[in-house]
């Protein structure tokens, strides 16, 4: 006997008689199980973004030529912090600012602000590196930048912060086991110094000023130093104006409108 074709029925002989046994796939039982199947992968996509953003439907932003640069809670360096705190690890961010300056589509940056401050070098690697990108930067201090986050806070071309935001300026301290020896003592001040010089360095207010708000007595309950308002950051020369989102990409925009006549005038000639 030769062999069935594929999808044909074929004829089974058994002791019940002649039993029929059909090959063909039933379509309508596949495209059930594939529809069932796209339904399962929807409600998960829609599960993770309630668990992710606390809503189902997220505006879905148009291709830009601006990179948002998060910078939230606590700034986490070299010791990992608990998982109850809320933390913006530095390995995540600088390779994202490396990302920006090589990105030829990417014609400048916004850095969002909301941070209670953390570790002090890391915190300084962040604000370097922000400085040195070519492309316009654009800084909003929104809720607070606190402690490690005025640094970051003055570090790109121009910086916006809430009318009712405020910055934290203390001098910094250690965690963990301190050695009360003379060499503690200077390696505390050499610190402090590069923070004080890098402030001073990428905004307007005077160093005097600075370490007086740093050191200022009887402003915090348990701490010395200085809690500044949004008005007052730009009366001290901190933060160069009082603005919110609007604001920031209105100048952000600006800038990278004069970086391309510069560089179209640089060509020209």
């Amino acid at each position: 006997m030769g062999k069935v074709p594929s999808g044909h029925n074929k004829v089974k002989h058994g002791r019940r008689g002649v039993v029929k046994v059909n090959n063909d796939q039933n379509p309508q039982k596949d495209g059930n199980k594939d529809e069932q199947q796209g339904n399962e992968n929807n409600s998960s996509a829609l599960v993770q973004k309630l668990q992710q953003l606390g809503q189902t439907n997220v505006p879905a932003s148009p291709d830009s030529n601006i990179h948002i640069l998060p910078i939230i809670g606590q700034v986490e360096g070299h010791v990992q912090l608990p998982p109850k705190n809320k933390t913006t690890k530095y390995e995540h961010l600088l390779p994202q600012i490396i990302a920006v300056e090589q990105n030829p589509k990417i014609e400048g940056l916004i850095v969002l602000l909301n941070t209670v401050g953390g570790d002090v070098e890391a915190g300084l690697a962040i604000s370097e590196m922000i400085a040195s990108i070519s492309k316009p930067t654009v800084s909003i201090v929104l809720g607070g930048g606190h402690s490690i986050g005025v640094p970051i806070a003055v570090s790109t071309d121009y910086s916006f912060i809430a009318e009712t935001a405020t910055m934290t300026i203390h001098p910094i301290r250690l965690t963990g086991l301190v050695i009360g020896v003379p060499q503690t003592f200077e390696y505390l001040d050499k610190m402090q110094d590069r923070v004080i010089n890098f402030v001073t360095r990428h905004s307007d207010i005077a160093e005097e000023k600075f370490k007086e708000l740093m050191f200022e007595k009887g402003n915090l309950t348990r701490d010395i130093g200085t809690n500044v308002i949004g008005t007052d950051a730009v009366e001290y020369g901190l933060i160069n104006e009082v603005g919110g989102v609007k604001e920031a990409m209105q100048k952000l925009n600006q800038l990278i409108d004069e970086r391309k006549d510069q560089d179209g005038s640089q060509v020209i000639q």
